[in-house]
């Protein structure tokens, strides 16, 4: 069975509000996703950064945070104590968003720069867009939305005009928990990412579909499953012991170029319950897929062996890539340039991650260069997970994550997934 991805979470049966809608757009200069969501009293559109493995969003509350609405949260209390805070923070300077006494604290963490703060908590009003499916709706009102403050030197290595992280890991004061909780939605949500410039992404938080992304066309009724696995480490930089981690791992067992087995240590590919090391996860943040080196080796090694057999050159390469070819040798198709084909094969032979020219190739074009790159990097040798799929490989594609299970479904056709986003985003988003 050839899948692409949805990753997703169920529960409650029905929502009175449809779904809440999340638009993400890609920033082509950093090759981050972000989204844009309403924040504070009165509401003000916030642009954060997507992040699939954060536990909390976090926001920079030392540039202009206006808000009158807005409270921290005391240290001792039951709210605190969920939060699992190792800290309790006092402030010397005149209050704000920032700085209270006796605040419960977070760490907020920059996933891109790994840089950390010591903040603190704080609850405001945060709104989302609403949708059934097909077109966008009013705007739904969380009023007590936890999140943690963030220094403004934080943001340094985010996309221009990015304010903070919008969190949607596996914790429960994550952006889809806390809607969740507040409307009693279904424990689900789903996200499609898009590389284009006039098709934007999408985000869904409580539904199951449908999906219409062309009359007739529901991607909600074409779905695969295959376990989500949980990582029992953090892998933050400041960790709490016994806690886990709240990033999305799948079971990936082998690769296969064109059908052919990559020999590689499978003993990379399991989690080590004691370090956290070892895996498979999903990353909106790592722009390409990224594999320890001993299976970057195999698995290009592969690669350019099959591509050769098409008759594919390999060409001076362009950093961060290793095996680029001229664009003229490679013919374009409507899932992209034709190249071997790559499957990521989850728990039986029956169900893989089919990765095809689209989301395998990234042109690289300047003055001199016209080239298709493998979209894939050598990770190092001892990277905590061994293998990480960036947000090249699961553009265009629905990624719905449940509490159990990652469902996959096929790829969109571009046409299709542009005429979804003008239904649902109208003039919400600059296309």
């Amino acid at each position: 069975m050839s899948v692409s991805l949805l990753l997703y979470l169920c529960f409650i049966p029905t929502l009175v509000h449809g779904a809440f809608l999340l638009p993400i757009q890609k920033d082509h200069n950093t090759r981050q996703y972000t989204t844009t969501i309403y924040l504070k009293t009165p509401l003000q559109p916030t642009k954060l950064l997507v992040d699939l493995g954060a536990s909390f969003t976090w926001v920079d509350c030392y540039n202009n945070y206006s808000s009158i609405s807005y409270r921290h949260v005391p240290c001792g209390t039951s709210l605190c104590d969920s939060f699992h805070s190792l800290a309790c923070g006092n402030c010397y300077q005149p209050p704000g968003p920032a700085c209270a006494n006796d605040t419960c604290d977070f760490y907020p963490e920059n996933s891109v720069t790994r840089h950390v703060n010591l903040e603190a908590a704080i609850i405001d009003a945060l709104a989302l867009l609403t949708t059934d499916g097909l077109v966008q709706g009013p705007l739904a009102v969380v009023e007590n939305y936890i999140f943690s403050c963030a220094r403004t030197s934080l943001l340094k290595g985010l996309a221009k005009g990015v304010s903070g992280t919008a969190a949607l890991g596996r914790s429960n004061i994550s952006v889809q928990s806390q809607v969740r909780e507040t409307f009693a939605a279904p424990n689900s949500f789903a996200l499609c990412l898009s590389g284009s410039r006039s098709a934007p992404g999408v985000g869904f938080i409580g539904s199951r579909g449908p999906y219409i992304f062309s009359p007739g066309i529901d991607m909600s009724k074409s779905l695969s499953y295959t376990p989500l696995l949980v990582n029992p480490v953090q892998v933050t930089v400041i960790t709490i012991f016994g806690r886990p981690s709240d990033e999305y791992l799948i079971g990936l067992t082998s690769i296969k170029v064109n059908g052919k087995v990559v020999q590689l240590n499978k003993t990379l590919l399991a989690i080590d319950s004691d370090t956290g090391y070892g895996g498979t996860k999903i990353s909106t943040v790592i722009p390409y897929a990224t594999l320890q080196t001993s299976i970057y080796n195999a698995f290009t090694e592969a690669f350019v062996r099959e591509s050769s057999a098409m008759n594919l050159t390999v060409a001076k390469p362009v950093k961060p890539f290793k095996f680029c070819y001229q664009a003229k040798g490679i013919i374009n198709t409507r899932l992209g340039p034709a190249v071997p084909i790559v499957d990521l094969v989850l728990q039986s032979e029956s169900m893989i991650w089919r990765i095809l020219g689209a989301n395998m190739m990234v042109k690289v074009t300047s003055k001199h260069v016209d080239l298709w790159c493998l979209g894939f990097v050598d990770g190092g040798a001892n990277p905590r997970t061994p293998i990480v799929i960036g947000g090249r490989q699961i553009g265009k594609k629905i990624l719905c994550l449940i509490l159990l299970y990652l469902i996959l479904s096929h790829k969109i056709s571009t046409i299709y997934f542009a005429r979804f986003m003008r239904n649902l985003c109208g003039t919400h988003i600059n296309e």
